[in-house]
């Protein structure tokens, strides 16, 4: 799974480098050379409708979600440990919904033979079926994770679902960044 996430997260990276190229590249030519490329917020949007799931998914992947646990905290570590597993499961379910709900959105856009209301005019189901195959990578990890948090709870094994589905303590996430920097400044040596 980290392998997974490591590659989407290069991609992800990649896409908005170019995209930040492409709005520089754009508002140097409108600013100092009144042209202007057109269509670069057409293009921008389709790159945050690729890059988002793909952000969905390393977050998910990483376990470095935002979550609110100072209730939770208060809670016995087995409770603790259920709550992370159905959180874990409730996210597939979600993931599910999202996948349906994009692959309803293409089905409409091809049937429809949908455009673009810009100046390129694109046909949506280019950009859409793209967007179509990004999302299926967090529906993917999450029905993956989902599948291991309820063996993990079929098990009754807490210790494993605090450990791989739990949050993170603010010592660990402090340990995490030191041990982080250590590895930058090993590296710039």
């Amino acid at each position: 799974m980290q392998t997974y996430a490591r590659i989407l997260g290069i991609t992800f990276g990649i896409m908005m480098i170019l995209l930040s190229l492409a709005i520089t590249a754009e508002t140097v030519l409108r600013k100092f050379f009144s042209f202007s490329l057109g269509g670069i917020d057409e293009l921008g949007g389709y790159a945050i409708a690729i890059a988002a799931p793909l952000a969905f998914t390393v977050a998910l992947v990483e376990n470095s979600h935002i979550r609110i646990n100072q209730l939770t905290a208060l809670m016995p570590g087995s409770v603790q440990a259920f709550l992370s597993g159905l959180s874990a499961i409730a996210l597939a379910l979600l993931a599910g919904y999202f996948f349906y709900f994009t692959v309803d959105t293409v089905l409409d856009t091809q049937a429809y033979k949908s455009i673009a209301q810009t100046p390129w005019a694109t046909p949506l189901i280019y950009p859409q079926t793209i967007w179509l195959i990004a999302m299926a990578t967090f529906p993917i990890a999450a029905v993956i994770l989902g599948v291991k948090a309820v063996l993990l709870i079929a098990r009754r094994d807490w210790r494993s679902l605090n450990l791989q589905f739990g949050p993170i303590s603010a010592r660990q996430e402090l340990q995490a960044e030191l041990d982080d920097l250590r590895k930058r400044e090993e590296a710039a040596q």
